[in-house]
Parts: C-alpha cells; structure tokens; sequence
C-alpha cells in the first residue's frame, strides 16, 4: 500500500492552512453583516407576533452559506455535489410573512458576495437594500394603524359605541357574540391614537371593558 501523501493532499484542496486569516476574515465579516441584517429585519418589522428566533436564523445563514462559497467557488466538482445535496433537502418551516422569505434571500445573497470574495460589492449591496427598506417601510405604514378592538359591555351602549366608531378612519364589524350577561364585539378599526381612542370606548355608558390588539389584514 502506498503512503498517503500529506503534500498532495493539500494541493488537492480549495482551502488550504494558508488561506486562513481570509477564512477567518471572511467569517467575521459574514457575521457581522448577518447581525446588520437581523437589526433591520427587527427595526422595521410590523407584523403582529415577532419572531427572535427568525432573526437569529438571517445569521447563521449568512454565516453558513460564505464557506460554502468558498469551498466550490475554484472546484467544478464540488459545485455540482453541493448542488446535489441541496436538491434532496426539503424545508418543513412554513413562512408565515411573503416579507420573511425576502430577507431569507437577502441573508443568503450576502453569504454568497462575501464567500465569492466580493466584500466590497457585498457591503455597498447591504447598505443599498437597507436603506430602501427603510423608505418602503416608511411609506406603507405611515398612515393610521390597524387594530382590532374588544368591547364588552352591556346591551344598551352598543348605539353609544357605533357612533364613536363611526369618528374612526375605518370601522368594521369582525364578530359579534350575545349572552344573557351582555354582548362581545370585535371591531377592525384604524386610529391615529390608540391609548386616547381606548379611553373614550371606556366611557361610554355600558361598556365595561375593551381591549386593543395590533392587528395586520392583507387583504386590504
């Protein structure tokens, strides 16, 4: 049996113990950028129930996909064997937020630019995105925010109620439950000032306690 040749071994592979401060480089930067991601994914997030263990994902996969990168960016044949691997993995997580899947692209963009070695372009393209976000957020939640509003109470204030709900910028009836003891209502509606808007439901006559929850619809 012939010996192992250690200097043929590493002339074989992509990344070798010199290369390391890149490596190690390259790391630190995807960390780093994987962390600017997460702080304008938890900035400018709107949804009703945020999730830390999402965000923490946009890291690791930055992280994960730059040695990736680096591994198959000078060998064919380890392109097409990665390639292969990841046709037969499936992703069970469902994605709640169409918005989600975007940062999970853009994480994975910024691993490949930083594990292609492209750390200038890398940067300029988060800085670019991130800002834009920022613009886009602003411009579709700058009006008035949506909630849905709890009201129980008594039988006779729900006249009371409907014309204080007729001052909202939109007002629309969600459920209605009737008992022996009184009625729960659940409006949608949109206000301006939510604290100031929940003090004036509590006095109307009959009411004897509401509540508002954040509240997201796609649909409109």
């Amino acid at each position: 049996m012939d010996k192992l040749d250690l200097s043929t071994l590493w002339s074989s592979q992509t990344i070798t113990p010199a290369s390391w401060p890149i490596v190690v480089f390259s790391t630190l930067i995807a960390f780093a950028v994987g962390l600017f991601i997460f702080w304008v994914y938890k900035t400018n997030y709107r949804g009703v129930m945020y999730s830390a263990g999402f965000g923490m994902t946009l890291v690791l996969l930055t992280l994960i996909t730059t040695p990736v990168v680096m591994c198959i960016r000078e060998s064919i044949q380890l392109s097409m064997g990665m390639v292969g691997a990841l046709s037969i993995v499936r992703f069970r997580t469902a994605v709640k937020d169409p918005l989600d899947t975007a940062y999970m692209f853009w994480a994975l963009t910024m691993g490949i630019l930083l594990g292609a070695g492209q750390f200038f372009l890398a940067i300029l393209v988060v800085v670019i995105i991130s800002a834009l976000i920022f613009v886009l957020t602003r411009l579709s939640f700058k009006g008035a925010d949506s909630f849905l509003l709890v009201v129980r109470g008594e039988a006779g204030a729900e006249q009371q109620l409907s014309g204080l709900l007729a001052k909202a910028k939109l007002s629309r009836l969600k459920s209605k439950t009737v008992t022996a003891r009184g009625y729960e209502i659940t409006f949608e509606v949109r206000v301006d000032k939510p604290d100031a808007f929940l003090n004036r439901v509590l006095q109307v006559n009959g009411v004897q306690d509401a509540t508002l929850v954040a509240y997201q619809n796609e649909t409109t």
